[in-house]
């Protein structure tokens, strides 16, 4: 069987990569430091998160209880979900479509109404009181008073 001008410099081309990675492996294994062992090779972390070739000190180690340990999410307190009335200012209405957003008071957040939620007339600049929920998209007013 005669063999083609296409398999031979195929077969070149893979002798040539063969060679070529047994060099590389040659080079690592000759540049590479004689004696390293595992204990040189780790690395330890220290008391304020940064990486460091020495252990931690076993003074500082902080004791834990394992029923101080929360898995999951943490559950919310009342005050966090804002259940409580608030007040605002409306910065923005738009009449037509039936929605806007209320400045918050305390902090400054801007919170989402619907004209639904809306009880008697509502203007922008008017001075509001409301409850707030959370919904997929944040904080959404109800209950919204002038």
């Amino acid at each position: 069987m005669a063999i083609t001008f296409s398999k031979k410099e195929k077969e070149k081309k893979r002798l040539k990569k063969r060679q070529d990675k047994a060099e590389k492996m040659a080079m690592r294994k000759a540049n590479a430091e004689p004696g390293l062992q595992l204990e040189d090779m780790m690395a330890y972390v220290d008391e304020n998160g940064n990486l460091s070739s020495t252990p931690p000190d076993p003074k500082k180690k902080k004791a834990t209880k394992a029923e101080d340990i929360e898995i999951g999410i943490a559950r919310r307190s009342e005050a966090e979900e804002g259940d409580g009335i608030q007040s605002g200012t409306v910065t923005f209405y738009n009449e037509t479509k039936g929605y806007g957003f209320i400045q918050e008071d305390g902090n400054g957040d801007n919170i989402f109404f619907h004209l639904s939620a809306v009880q008697g007339k509502i203007q922008q600049g008017a001075k509001v009181t409301f409850e707030s929920e959370n919904s997929p998209k944040g904080l959404v007013a109800k209950w919204v008073k002038v």
